[in-house]
């Protein structure tokens, strides 16, 4: 957008043009990650054009949702903007916004499941592709709704940075080969580096983030598989696209749902135990997955499955602020959805290898539903031992000093020993006769 349309804002608007920009994210994530649900629906018909097994043809699905989560180039030169965006327009109804925008993955896979099937029989797969794509070339709309706003805090943000204009013109006075400059400018990001990412050293952290690299394996194959297995077992093309659309919108109802209920005063202390709920029950639901074997069946899987699928992803910002606090939580989040890359490219050419050289997709997705529960199973088990670090910490306490109380918080531990101490003092001094109090 040009400079002259800038708009000029001491405070996001929590309105106006502001819901412009919430339908634009609501499009863009319809195009991008709807439209990448959808491309499951393709498998089939390309395993049996080119002649390929499970596993080559998976890394088409496998790819598009690995780099999207990397932020390197297609979708998510489109996705990740949007999002930002958002929160640049809303402050007071920052989760109304998100809410809304982000329901365009739920609300266009439903929509869009049926009619990619619908298209595939009447126009071939190249066609429904070529209309596909006519579709998300809409993301070009979505651009023209992003209008740019300036903030209080950007206009400040000169200001604030530690790297001041003067610091500048005097790099440019030194000679740019300078061995004290780059000591100086090394120094400096290391420092900015070490503060920003200081939660990567919490142990805590570590063990979600290989949860998370145990639960984004298991939660993608089901997304390029659900298609092809129901086919496999005798459901019609039209019966398994149908199963996507009930995942789709089930989904969106999990997020809602579910985030209320946690919220809510009895559960608000138990988020943590109801993501790893939510995380356990959808690989319970993977382990049941081969023996449901027509259409009434897996229709309440894919309700149960989408259900809880959209409970924990609701959650993984909760938990992760849970353990890194919220100044830190943009980062840790970051690091987060970005551990959910490397699974996404592997789980699905790995379960296709599986279903290949065994010939059924029951190992497939046996292997899922054990990743999923372990990621459960590692994060409880990391909870407990950290319970009963502390409740050893107390009763050491009080085994040495039975005046001492320990006061924890995370990691660090506060003794009101000496006060206690000093109330005695003053009791003793109140009550012996001809004692001076002071």
């Amino acid at each position: 957008m040009a400079k002259g349309t800038r708009v000029q804002s001491t405070s996001p608007p929590d309105g106006g043009w502001g819901w412009m920009i919430v339908a634009g994210c609501f499009l863009v994530t319809i195009c991008t990650r709807a439209v990448t649900r959808c491309i499951s629906i393709f498998f089939v018909e390309f395993q049996t054009y080119f002649t390929q097994d499970y596993a080559q043809t998976a890394w088409i699905h496998s790819i598009i949702d690995c780099v999207t989560m990397l932020c390197g180039l297609g979708f998510a030169l489109c996705y990740s903007p949007a999002i930002a965006m958002v929160d640049k327009y809303f402050s007071r109804r920052k989760a109304l916004a998100y809410g809304i925008a982000m329901s365009g993955s739920g609300i266009g896979t439903f929509v869009l499941a049926p009619v990619v099937q619908l298209l595939i029989e009447q126009f071939s797969w190249r066609g429904a592709l070529l209309i596909l794509g006519g579709f998300v070339l809409n993301l070009c709309v979505c651009g023209a709704l992003m209008r740019p706003i300036t903030l209080k805090e950007d206009q400040t943000t000169p200001e604030r940075n530690p790297i001041s204009r003067t610091q500048k013109q005097d790099f440019k006075r030194v000679a740019p080969c300078s061995t004290l400059t780059k000591k100086w400018v090394q120094t400096c990001l290391c420092c900015s580096l070490q503060q920003e990412y200081s939660f990567l050293l919490m142990s805590d952290f570590v063990v979600l983030a290989i949860s998370v690299l145990f639960m984004a394996y298991g939660c993608s194959p089901l997304f390029v598989y659900l298609v092809p297995y129901a086919v496999s077992v005798g459901v019609s093309h039209q019966q398994a696209a149908f199963l996507m659309s009930i995942l789709g919108v089930i989904d969106i109802v999990g997020n809602i749902t579910f985030g209320w209920l946690t919220d809510r005063r009895c559960l608000k202390n138990y988020r943590y135990v109801c993501y790893l709920f939510a995380v356990g029950l959808d690989g319970l639901c993977y382990l049941c997955l081969p023996m449901l074997q027509s259409f009434p069946l897996l229709v309440p899987f894919s309700c149960t499955f989408g259900y809880f699928d959209g409970a924990y992803v609701t959650l993984i910002p909760v938990v992760t602020a849970e353990i890194v606090g919220t100044t830190s939580l943009s980062s840790a989040l970051g690091v987060v959805y970005f551990l959910h890359a490397v699974p996404y490219l592997v789980s699905p050419p790995i379960a296709g290898w599986l279903v290949d050289t065994t010939g059924s997709y029951t190992a497939a997705f046996l292997l899922c539903g054990f990743s999923m529960i372990f990621s459960s199973v590692l994060l409880g088990f990391a909870r407990l031992v950290k319970k009963r670090k502390k409740t050893q910490l107390r009763f050491l306490a009080k085994e040495s000093d039975p005046k001492l109380q320990l006061w924890t918080n995370r990691s660090v531990a506060y003794s009101v020993a000496r006060e206690l101490d000093h109330k005695d003092d003053q009791c003793v001094a109140l009550t012996v006769p001809g004692s001076n109090p002071t």
